[in-house]
């Protein structure tokens, strides 16, 4: 059993720290084992992770946080067997006046699910091909809301009119 006072190292476990560019003798002068000339052998070189040469990185033309698309459209939707019980005309007006649409959205959407037996005229942005027949087999119209025009679109409008014209 040995003492405290008598532990040493294994031998090869520490290794003497390599002391670069101090003289010839050294095997490590002069250039300190950076070889002669280029980006490597600078002081304070660019090498560092996901560093590509100058080319803008990966980790920088990549979104930091998703992608929201700024022209995308919030659909409210609506589907045919919630509008049974209501009557007359059905717009986006007697839809909140019925609690059925709460919130901001670009449009409403009728989806094809349910049953409907009155006869109702449905005025909304969109209507989905088995919702139309549903409400034309009760018989009901469906009538489709144009699109709001942005000013971009009116002038891409009449610039195709001008060309069109020419």
């Amino acid at each position: 059993m040995s003492s405290l006072n008598k532990l040493k190292v294994p031998k090869g476990a520490t290794k003497v720290r390599k002391r670069v560019g101090r003289g010839q003798g050294s095997g490590l002068g002069k250039t300190a084992g950076r070889g002669a000339k280029g980006q490597k052998a600078r002081s304070g070189n660019m090498r560092f992770a996901g560093f590509e040469g100058g080319q803008m990185p990966l980790q920088r033309r990549l979104p930091k946080f998703g992608f929201k698309n700024v022209f995308r459209r919030e659909w409210a939707e609506i589907r045919v067997g919630d509008l049974e019980g209501l009557s007359g005309v059905i717009d986006v007006k007697a839809l909140r006046a019925a609690k059925l649409l709460h919130g901001r959205f670009d449009g409403v959407v009728v989806l094809g699910s349910g049953e409907l037996t009155s006869k109702v005229t449905v005025k909304v942005d969109r209507v989905t091909a088995g919702a139309r027949t549903l409400i034309e087999k009760a018989g009901g119209t469906v009538e489709l809301v144009p699109a709001p025009v942005t000013r971009h679109e009116k002038a891409k409008a009449a610039k195709r009119a001008a060309s069109a014209k020419a």
